[in-house]
């Protein structure tokens, strides 16, 4: 159960180191996920704040996550990765697969784990 600010930090700071190193198939780990998830969500709730929101699951939707949070247009995303702005729409809504090059430019540029672009490629 999380009492402080201090506790909800580390809370935080838990759940996106967990979410960088991937829970699944390790049970203890989606356990400690989920738990976290729940405690954090009891607490923002006692505060009125706003819930933690769904993390991607897709690749679609991991590029879309990182565009919003660098504030970029999809257009300026897709000058960012070097790609036609009309292939970053087709990855977007599923009609093309990343390639290779693509995909080290999402893991550089954007940050997007090696092992999320992999399991969703």
């Amino acid at each position: 159960m999380l009492q402080t600010p201090a506790d909800y930090r580390t809370a935080l700071r838990r759940l996106d180191a967990l979410a960088a190193a991937g829970v699944e198939g390790n049970t203890a780990l989606e356990t400690e996920f989920r738990e976290l998830i729940t405690a954090l969500d009891i607490y923002e709730g006692k505060l009125g704040l706003l819930p933690i929101p769904n993390l991607p699951t897709s690749l679609a939707e991991m590029i879309e996550l990182k565009r919003q949070q660098m504030r970029l247009k999809q257009k300026e995303l897709a000058e960012l990765l070097e790609v036609p702005a009309s292939r970053l729409s087709q990855i977007l809504s599923g009609k093309r697969r990343v390639t290779l090059d693509l995909a080290k430019r999402l893991y550089e540029r954007l940050g997007i784990p090696s092992d999320f672009i992999l399991k969703n490629a």
